[in-house]
């Protein structure tokens, strides 16, 4: 059985651009950039709460890596380097081979240095630090909503939620439609070039991980605000079609795991919000304001309130 470090050696030491020195030492040594403050974030991805025991490893590498890149994505941040710390039952080679591969793919695809971390051995638990660069005053925090501002999401919520219930039960769905939901749900794309773009114009972001509603109103409580939004307006995948009309509206409003990004923005900037996302290639939709009083509150064409009683997913709820 391979040793910690045989695994380190074999797996984790990838070529750096932008790191003095990572992994093999005691410390990681970077230098940031000129002029540019650091985002830093961490995720935990525990076996049995975040992902069903048997889960493809190297999909839970991507994953891995992609939950961090979208924290920093919602702060406008471009990501640099990662730290990466594994707790496994045992020293499965293939498994760490395969999980290797998934992060560091798509570490290469954003120009991510993989700088450091630390193994153990215990219940399978995958956690990384990233760290992005963000320029001063430009960072896009939750606090920063104003009334009268537009409220956008990027793609479609539900995908991810409907795809964890397709593993979890037989539904009748197209094959295609649960392959594409539990693609989303296992490899997710974090919006990182809508957050650069974003940085600059819009006021306030935060990305979909619990949720819509329950991560919209991580804003709201933080900007001292309200949101009313139009069900109407707001984004379903055909993917969703054979959801009943109920199920369909829980994964859209309360499903976690889709990584998109919520944003606010004022009225005056629809016109650059719509340039910037179409350079970024990511489809964005504005589907309601920043109100008075607090909380999220989501209305139907009618005007009846069909707010989710259950906002998202809490680690304690």
């Amino acid at each position: 059985m391979p040793s910690e470090f045989d695994l380190i050696r074999r797996h984790f030491s990838p070529s750096l651009t932008h790191t003095l020195l990572g992994c093999g030492d005691d410390c990681a040594l970077v230098v940031p950039s000129p002029g540019r403050q650091l985002a830093i974030t961490t995720d935990l991805l525990v076996e049995g709460t975040h992902f069903l025991p048997g889960t493809d490893a190297e999909a839970l590498g991507h994953k891995t890596l992609a939950v961090n890149l979208s924290d920093l994505a919602a702060m406008g941040a471009q990501p640099r380097w990662i730290f990466l710390a594994l707790s496994l039952p045992v020293a499965d080679e293939t498994w760490v081979a395969a999980f290797a591969r998934g992060l560091l793919a798509l570490a290469d695809r954003f120009g991510v240095d993989l700088a450091g971390g630390d193994t153990t051995r215990g219940p399978r638990t995958l956690c990384v630090t990233a760290i992005g660069e963000v320029v001063p005053g430009r960072a896009l925090r939750r606090d920063g909503a104003k009334l009268g501002d537009d409220v956008y999401v990027s793609g479609c919520t539900g995908e991810a939620a409907f795809g964890l219930q397709t593993c979890r039960e037989t539904v009748a769905a197209a094959a295609s439609d649960v392959a594409h939901c539990r693609q989303r749900l296992d490899r997710p794309d974090p919006r990182v070039a809508l957050g650069l773009a974003l940085a600059g114009v819009a006021h306030a972001c935060i990305d979909v991980s619990d949720g819509l509603v329950a991560d919209l109103g991580h804003v709201c409580e933080a900007s001292g605000l309200g949101a009313r939004l139009d069900w109407s307006c707001v984004p379903q995948s055909s993917a969703l079609s054979c959801c009943p009309p109920d199920a369909r509206r829980r994964h859209v409003l309360s499903g976690g795991d889709d990584y998109e990004l919520i944003f606010t923005a004022p009225t005056a900037a629809r016109h650059e919000i719509a340039m910037r996302a179409a350079e970024a290639g990511t489809p964005v939709t504005r589907i309601g304001a920043m109100v008075m009083p607090p909380g999220v509150r989501v209305f139907d064409r009618d005007g009846r309130d069909i707010t989710p009683g259950r906002g998202g997913f809490d680690h304690f709820g």
